[in-house]
């Protein structure tokens, strides 16, 4: 069986590097390249082609948007081609679709185009888009955190993981970071660190403290509403006065006395 396949990327490099590897596949031929996302839309619509190898990320109209003017039940087998990290793509694993990661090998576009066939073969099960589609939009708008920190050390640059960050203090234009009895001033205010790190991790309890929450071991109730924060390490952090978004995030149903 003939497998009608549709390129569709904006870089040069990306669309030679797939009709490299599909030069050994004859089973398997080749509608006229698309740069972008309008003479895609065009071209499915037009040719029905049973495959596309699809590039996420292109100007104006992006590969999401392709999927949403083609309509989910009308999109042929796809594959994505796309630059995220491997942190991203990993939210794809366990879908029916596949993905192929810029700059990518033989060995693992083979793997993919396995995958291809094999949805083929079977009419692919159309849902499958849909989650796929769906993990993918989720990635495309998530926020990508720190999960390290770059610090200046005895004229060198070190790397502090965000997990063995305890907390943060305000100090002036700088922040110091307290990290297992050790701490690196750096050249960022504390509201821009504040945007960079998970917030699921890490509370701003003060307007000169963010702490993390998995160092938290005690809340002291002090005066005029204010509160004290006891890390596992005895560090006392004053709490601004009680607020019941920040008492949430630490898992509290009821107001602290």
């Amino acid at each position: 069986m003939s497998i009608r396949a549709l390129i569709v990327d904006d870089e040069p490099l990306a669309r030679q590097s797939i009709r490299r590897f599909l030069k050994d596949h004859s089973d398997i031929e080749l509608l006229p390249d698309c740069h972008d996302g309008q003479s895609a839309v065009n071209t499915i619509l037009a040719q029905k082609p049973d495959l596309v190898f699809l590039d996420v990320q292109m100007p104006e109209l992006d590969g999401f948007a392709v999927v949403h003017r083609i309509g989910v039940e009308r999109m042929p087998a796809t594959i994505f081609v796309t630059a995220y990290d491997r942190y991203a793509l990993a939210a794809f694993d366990a879908n029916a679709l596949d993905y192929i990661l810029k700059p990518f090998g033989k060995s693992r576009f083979e793997r993919a185009l396995a995958r291809a066939r094999e949805r083929i073969a079977v009419h692919a099960d159309r849902e499958s888009i849909e989650r796929l589609l769906g993990a993918m939009e989720t990635v495309a708008t998530r926020k990508d955190y720190l999960d390290r920190l770059p610090v200046t050390e005895n004229g060198r640059i070190v790397f502090v993981k965000s997990e063995d960050i305890e907390w943060i203090e305000s100090a002036g234009n700088y922040s110091r970071v307290h990290a297992h009895a050790r701490q690196h001033d750096i050249r960022e205010t504390l509201t821009n660190l504040e945007g960079r790190l998970n917030p699921r991790e890490f509370v701003r309890i003060h307007r000169s403290t963010i702490v993390n929450m998995q160092y938290v071991k005690e809340l002291h109730p002090w005066f005029h509403g204010y509160h004290l924060v006891v890390l596992e390490s005895g560090q006392k952090l004053r709490m601004s006065r009680y607020q019941k978004e920040i008492a949430e995030r630490f898992g509290l149903r009821a107001r602290l006395t």
